[in-house]
């Protein structure tokens, strides 16, 4: 595609074309335009239909360089929270099944999971969603491009089709919501051509077979835990800490699990090269820093999630004057998400600074949109947003880790309420609970208001939801003590945390 574009403009020039309405009438043809068809765009831009403007989406997915290529969406429908969450919970059944023997189900053994079904059936899920999103623009008679844009002044965009084909779009304003794609390790010889990423794993007809997954992000022990979790051998090769970012101990505790679940970890190491051998394998090198060895495995799949690249190298955005920042290529936007040119905006995963998750990119688009066209002047709040990881244990948060709540306050100023449990579901079935374990981060003086709320165990998304609201709210410690709660159940148990841990106290929960 960047072939194409350049070809182009050798043979028409910038402004060899047409600039449709706005070239003769000085008016442009559509108030909005969105270029990115993923969740924050798709957001914004059905919501500036609501007020009864104009406006067109412009979305285009280059292939992957496995060429792995989908539908309308974005990241999260096609290769991210949707097909993970789905292939997380087939996982989930595995154990499942293990346990239903405890509570009196006869289930033959040895159980046996078949890729290519669980696969097929989720890609037709995604593919429908794809429908769906088309149907909605259609229906909100917002106008859909299936082009890669590129600016070729502040207020014009020329889309270009997959076969060559250029369109001159105009707006008054435009949003840019491109997105990421995941990195490669260029410095790793084979990285390219032998790996595969997050925006393959979920378009594979067959199994991955055994599996080293290189990286430590959230993205990569989500999706070791699920491949460990069908069957898979798996291993996880990580250079430093995991989940960088989240609160530490709540990470240690997550890869500790994976760890007794089954999901390998190659620690401190990382690789140098990766061959394609006669049988069709792929052999790793790579380097133990620790003990200053170089070792070597094989596997049948290698899957790079060593983090993400905001998707705006062809937009050509240093021509109309929209700033980047040099080091990340993410673009720098205000409060208001807009760039350095003022009609200019961004949402999502391209801006600097701000979480990379869908809920925050449909909610800022949203509200980009009201702004803009609704008479509204509420901004996006990124305080306290809650997340999940949904590792085999699932580890879910709100507000402030341990760490930045020390960082920002000190620690004789903040209070950590804690608590080792064990789910009900647990104690028949005999499954270990070592991991589970919540923590509450408070200011210690005064209200003691609520800094972090931290979660391991299931449903881990499910039960932090709930308590984002409070402390989104201001909820102070003694206010959750005189919350009620759900007997029995998991959640239940931030409702009883009284040992601290300055006390030094056993903070294992006995009794019902």
């Amino acid at each position: 595609m960047a072939a194409l574009w350049q070809r182009r403009e050798r043979v028409l020039g910038v402004a060899g074309l047409c600039r449709t309405a706005r070239g003769l009438s000085g008016k442009n043809e559509y108030d909005l335009l969105v270029i990115g068809g993923g969740s924050g765009g798709l957001a914004c831009a059905k919501e500036a239909a609501r007020f009864g403007r104009k406006v067109a989406v412009l979305d285009y997915v280059e292939p992957s360089p496995q060429g792995t290529k989908w539908g309308l969406g974005g990241t999260c429908v096609n290769v991210g929270c949707i097909p993970k969450k789905l292939m997380h919970q087939a996982a989930l059944l595995r154990s499942a099944l293990k346990d239903a023997q405890h509570y009196g189900w006869n289930i033959a053994q040895p159980v046996h999971h078949t890729w290519s079904v669980m696969a097929q059936a989720v890609q037709n899920y995604v593919k429908s969603l794809n429908w769906g999103h088309r149907v909605q623009l259609q229906d909100k008679k917002v106008k859909y491009f299936n082009m890669k844009g590129r600016f070729s002044d502040p207020y014009t965009v020329r889309g270009l089709t997959k076969a060559g084909k250029e369109t001159i779009v105009t707006a008054e304003n435009i949003v840019i919501a491109t997105g990421g794609r995941p990195k490669y390790p260029t410095q790793v010889a084979g990285a390219l051509e032998y790996g595969i990423t997050s925006d393959d794993l979920f378009w594979l007809k067959e199994s991955p077979g055994k599996t080293l997954v290189v990286g430590a992000s959230y993205v990569s022990l989500e999706c070791a835990g699920f491949l460990t979790g069908i069957g898979l051998d798996t291993t996880v090769m990580m250079r430093s800490i995991p989940l960088r970012g989240f609160d530490q101990q709540m990470a240690s505790l997550v890869t500790e699990h994976m760890e007794s679940y089954g999901t390998k970890f190659l620690k401190r190491c990382f690789p140098t090269k990766v061959e394609k051998l006669e049988s069709n394998r792929l052999q790793v090198t790579w380097k133990n820093t620790d003990l200053g060895t170089e070792e070597t495995d094989s596997f049948d799949t290698v899957m790079w999630a060593v983090g993400r690249a905001p998707d705006t190298e062809t937009l050509n955005l240093k021509t109309v004057g929209v700033k980047t920042n040099s080091e990340t290529g993410k673009i720098i936007v205000d409060a208001s998400e807009a760039t350095s040119v003022p009609h200019i905006y961004a949402v999502g995963d391209i801006t600097e600074g701000r979480p990379e998750l869908t809920p925050t990119a449909i909610a800022a688009g949203k509200l980009l949109a009201q702004r803009l066209f609704g008479q509204s002047s509420e901004l996006m709040d990124y305080d306290n947003v809650p997340t999940t990881v949904f590792t085999p244990l699932e580890y879910g948060c709100v507000g402030l880790s341990e760490e930045a709540a020390v960082q920002c306050y000190g620690s004789d100023n903040i209070e950590v309420y804690h608590a080792y449990y064990k789910p009900l579901e647990f104690t028949v079935a005999e499954r270990d609970a070592t991991q589970c374990y919540m923590k509450m981060v408070c200011l210690r003086e005064r209200d003691q208001r609520i800094l972090g709320l931290h979660f391991i165990g299931p449903n881990a998304g499910e039960v932090i939801q709930g308590f984002a609201l409070g402390i989104k709210c201001g909820a102070t410690y003694p206010q959750l003590m005189k919350t009620i709660g759900i007997h029995p159940t998991c959640a239940e148990e931030i409702t009883k945390l009284h040992i601290t841990k300055r006390s030094g106290l056993d903070a294992t929960v006995t009794g019902c």
